[in-house]
């Protein structure tokens, strides 16, 4: 029998009592409000021959009616049935009670005043203990409802999977595309299983693993196959779930979480948004005492106090890494950290083949192209890409997932879906046409400018038109002359416009801003400017609390500030007249493109170059 058995009975006893008393008592003030309801009524002409009389002690004015007490009980009813009463009422047959109150105080009889009476005003009293019944019954069913009751804030949300469970469970096989994190863990692993191989060597295991990476690249996933791999007990807990309004409870939380480990060793303890109770301390609105941080400092006792955790391994996972308390991220709390990036060319193919092994293949469906298209994509985005493909092949009632399923499907992760039904006329559509063949055609012509994958003048997301570039291998450094190119390509779309249109819209406020941006970085952070040389300008500021970049302070004189904008300006400058140049000596194909994207809307890149090719053979 469970110990907290006989305290529930008790309690239930303690309850079913408190429910009878409430109905007993409300019973009464209900039976007593009814008595006082049945009071005969008497003609008008009885009451004052008893007043005549000298028979009435006391009278109530109730609105219209009047409610007597006599001094002597009165025989009233029918003939066949009459009984004695001594208080009854009477109808006023007049309003002006005036001369009736004047003759009760020639008679001496008392007076009163009072509206009529209904039943809450007999049940108002009894509020208090009504409210004191529905707080017991409220307690008694949270305590029934387990660790989400009032009683146990403390207890920790934690999911625990052991190793008997019967589900299917997420293992090594189904993550891809992050082979050094698999690696580092599977060491771990080992260690939980034979921990004597590692003991005799005098090695000490990691007390805490930390998985640092991008939002998506598989940071939960990598923990969720840690626990199908290991033979132990796991338990998985996000950060967010320790932190509640009460003060004390996130720390109480922490308590019992490791508790529970420590009942369960060897275990792991996977803490998932690990920013979210691991901020620095002392940036908080409460300070010191804020409840956050009693949370924190729980979680760094418990990790490496007095009290030794052995055969606990903690594993936290993070996007923020750079906002995380000193204290918890030192040797003997979390003693590795374990970078999850986004996957290269070759780890997205096995990502892909991960997601694709339950789903029936093309034959003409080439994962490897697929894998090289997608630069950047985290394995969150190629999961959805692949979804979205299988979601349009199924909408077209086909049988298998092809290429040009594929095709679409990417394309609408990237830039959005279509809206064909947005309404543009024909003037408008064709100064969209000229902007994206600019930027187009300045793709094709500039160095080291990202191949054309395709354009579209169809509006998709909130773009109007779109040029989209898939560079042919994965980039990790960016040489100044593709930083420039770069530039360019973004500029070439107002370039076209005012070359062939005369005129310059708002279509390229965006890609000002983004060519703008890459300029300052140029100037301020890479060291790329001529003028400034290999100097970095406007140290990043970063709000604790808030964690994320607020400002740019100014570390340099007003002099230099006039210098970096001359700078950035002149990097915009050149490379607006070096497209301008490019375009007017190319003007034939810009205007081909244009005509090809106003008659089919969408150009693929070979399609595009076809057009290149064609001109040059021509010339």
């Amino acid at each position: 029998m469970n110990k907290g058995e006989p305290r529930l009975s008790v309690l239930r006893n303690v309850l079913s009592i408190f429910t009878l008393l409430f109905v007993l008592f409300l019973l009464y003030k209900l039976a007593t409000y009814r008595y006082q309801l049945e009071v005969p009524e008497i003609p008008y002409s009885t009451f004052y021959g008893e007043l005549q009389n000298d028979n009435i002690q006391a009278v109530t004015f109730i609105e219209d009616k009047l409610r007597v007490v006599f001094k002597a009980p009165i025989m009233v009813g029918d003939e066949g049935s009459p009984k004695k009463v001594s208080t009854a009422e009477v109808l006023l047959p007049f309003e002006n009670k005036d001369v009736l109150v004047n003759e009760l105080l020639a008679k001496g009889v008392e007076i009163r005043v009072k509206h009529r009476s209904s039943i809450w005003n007999s049940i108002w009293p009894i509020l208090p203990f009504v409210l004191i019944v529905v707080f017991w019954v409220a307690l008694f069913r949270m305590m029934q409802q387990g660790p989400q009751s009032a009683i146990s804030f403390g207890k920790a949300r934690a999911r625990e999977v052991q190793s008997k469970d019967k589900v299917r469970r997420v293992t090594f096989d189904d993550v891809a595309g992050i082979d050094e994190a698999k690696e580092e863990l599977r060491e771990v692993i080992e260690f939980l299983r034979d921990p004597t191989k590692f003991k005799r060597l005098g090695a000490r295991i990691p007390k805490g693993i930390i998985l640092v990476g991008p939002p998506g690249t598989g940071k939960t996933l990598l923990a969720k196959a840690v626990a199908g791999e290991a033979n132990v007990s796991f338990f998985s807990i996000s950060g967010s779930d320790f932190v509640e309004l009460f003060v004390g409870v996130g720390a109480a939380r922490v308590r019992d979480l490791f508790a529970r480990a420590k009942r369960n060793a060897p275990a792991i303890v996977f803490i998932d948004e690990l920013d979210a109770v691991g901020r620095y301390r002392g940036a908080g609105i409460g300070g010191g005492h804020d409840e956050r941080e009693q949370t924190l400092n729980a979680l760094l006792v418990e990790m490496d106090g007095f009290d030794p955790n052995e055969g606990i391994i903690v594993i936290g996972a993070t996007n923020r890494p750079d906002i995380l308390d000193p204290a918890l991220l030192r040797p003997g709390r979390f003693d590795r950290k374990i970078v999850v990036n986004l996957p290269d060319v070759n780890g997205r193919e096995a990502i892909l083949k991960v997601h694709t092994r339950n789903i029936p293949l093309g034959k003409d469906v080439d994962l490897k192209k697929l894998a090289q298209g997608t630069p950047g994509f985290s394995g969150a985005d190629l999961a959805n890409m692949v979804n979205e493909a299988a979601l349009i092949a199924a909408k077209k009632g086909k049988g298998q997932v092809n290429m040009e399923d594929f095709e679409e499907a990417r394309d609408k992760v990237i830039m959005g879906p279509e809206r064909r039904s947005l309404a543009m006329s024909s003037k408008e559509k064709r100064m969209i046409a000229y902007h994206e063949a600019g930027h187009t055609l300045a793709a094709l012509l500039l160095p080291e400018a990202d191949p054309i994958h395709k354009v579209t003048i169809i509006p998709r997301g909130l773009a109007l038109g779109t040029t989209q570039s898939l560079p042919t291998d994965d980039k990790h450094t960016f040489s100044r002359e593709y930083i420039l190119s770069k530039i360019g390509t973004l500029l070439a779309g107002r370039a076209a416009e005012k070359l062939v249109l005369n005129t310059v819209t708002t279509g390229a406020a965006n890609d000002l801003e983004m060519a703008t941006q890459l300029a300052r970085k140029m100037v301020t952070e890479w060291g790329m400017s001529e003028k400034l040389g290999p100097v970095t300008f406007g140290k990043k500021e970063e709000h604790i609390f808030l964690g994320k970049e607020i400002g740019r302070p100014r570390d340099h004189s007003e002099r230099i500030a006039e210098i970096i904008d001359d700078e950035i300006r002149n990097i915009i400058h050149e490379q607006e007249q070096r497209i301008e140049k490019l375009l007017r000596e190319h003007l034939p194909v810009l205007h081909k493109i244009a005509e090809k994207l106003l008659e089919k809307e969408t150009l693929t890149g070979e399609e595009i170059r076809k057009i290149l090719e064609e001109y040059r053979r021509q010339n």
